[in-house]
């Protein structure tokens, strides 16, 4: 485990510290969120949170010093109904977890903050947080906001799996395992991991409707599983979760970097004649003034 430096950890400044912050609007801020769910027999309720966390501390040690970031505390709840049917799981509604993002988002803006991550740990929860992240920059239109899932920090990270476990595993398989293996491994309940993958009409992957993709149909995790488990937690391996954390930390690296320079910067080029008396107003204005400066 990696302690976060008390330089990233926003929590540890005072109020006249953050009021007297330089260049507020390009500092980012990160909020993990988690979720306390059930990850099949081997691995604790936290998993999520504790991956999230562990990143974004790796991430931010590692940080060009040069660019202002830093972590929020962990909101170690999240929207985790469809593991409900397990004991010790704790669910927000989505209606809380967006009102709760929302107003922990409002509260940045309004000390001066410009920049907002939520860095999502749960895969259960990624609309939800995408809407928060939207409602907020329509709210505040200086307001750069980002919902990202903690495993967009690796976009190739499947290929350290096997095949059907890169195409298949969703919970609590071989790369959740084996990055804790990394992080935390006392954490781990090796000897009690089982595999299980979901048996459904046309085969998972194969069929018309599966369980992930453009066209998977919503489900509740006993509809899939009997351990809690949808993948193969028995390849897991500390080697495969060393090189995980390091593909997930240089990205957030990047990532961070990139929210903290990224700026909209108007429309694109338009081309044709759009009938100027059916849009009028600011929009006509708008198309005009474009087409002016091409």
């Amino acid at each position: 485990m990696v302690r976060l430096p008390t330089s990233r950890d926003f929590s540890a400044l005072t109020w006249a510290e953050v009021a007297a912050l330089p260049n507020a609007g390009h500092t980012v801020l990160v909020l993990p969120i988690g979720a306390i769910e059930q990850h099949g027999h081997h691995l604790p309720l936290k998993v999520d949170g504790a991956i999230a966390s562990e990143i974004l501390n790796r991430a931010l040690t590692r940080l060009d010093p040069s660019i202002p970031a830093y972590a929020l505390p962990l909101l170690p709840y999240g929207k985790s109904n469809e593991h409900l049917g397990f004991p010790g799981t704790i669910s927000l509604s989505a209606q809380t977890l967006l009102a709760t993002v929302m107003e922990i988002g409002e509260s940045v803006y309004r000390a001066g903050f410009r920049r907002l991550v939520i860095m999502n740990g749960h895969g259960g929860q990624p609309q939800v947080l995408e809407i928060a992240a939207t409602d907020l920059r329509v709210k505040f239109p200086d307001f750069y906001t980002f919902a990202w899932f903690v495993w967009r920090g690796a976009p190739r990270y499947k290929r350290f799996l096997t095949e059907r476990e890169g195409r298949e595993g969703l919970h609590g398989g071989a790369a959740e395992t084996s990055l804790m293996l990394a992080l935390d491994s006392d954490a781990v309940r090796e000897s009690r991991a089982m595999a299980e993958y979901p048996k459904l009409a046309g085969d998972a992957g194969t069929g018309a409707i599966g369980v992930k993709g453009p066209t998977a149909a919503a489900w509740r995790t006993e509809d899939l599983s009997h351990t809690g488990v949808i993948g193969d937690p028995t390849g897991a391996s500390l080697e495969i979760g060393e090189k995980l954390l390091e593909e997930l930390v240089s990205g957030w690296v990047e990532l961070i970097g990139a929210a903290h320079q990224f700026e909209f910067l108007g429309g694109g080029e338009i081309s044709g004649n759009p009938p100027q008396e059916e849009l009028g107003g600011a929009a006509g204005n708008a198309i005009n003034n474009a087409q002016g400066h091409q």
